[in-house]
């Protein structure tokens, strides 16, 4: 049992990881300093940053979700 609570967690942080990687990746496209004011581009890191954990981890959230409930509908036909 043990283990496999611990087997979840790796899985959960390379998710979570994997996801803010690729959503900081996906942002990179996207020009946000045209909408933000002239000179205060330390905010507008910080935003970017902020946006891509948020988006990130929702998108992880929703994945590893979608994995818990694929797994459970095995007791569905038993």
């Amino acid at each position: 049992m043990a283990q496999l609570l611990g087997q979840q967690a790796l899985i959960a942080i390379v998710s979570h990881l994997l996801f803010i990687t690729i959503t900081w990746w996906a942002l990179q496209g996207i020009h946000i300093e045209r909408l933000m004011k002239p000179g205060k581009v330390m905010q507008t890191r910080v935003l970017l940053i902020l946006v891509t954990i948020a988006i990130g981890t929702s998108v992880s959230n929703f994945f590893l979700d979608y994995l818990g409930y694929s797994k459970s509908l095995t007791y569905l036909v038993k």
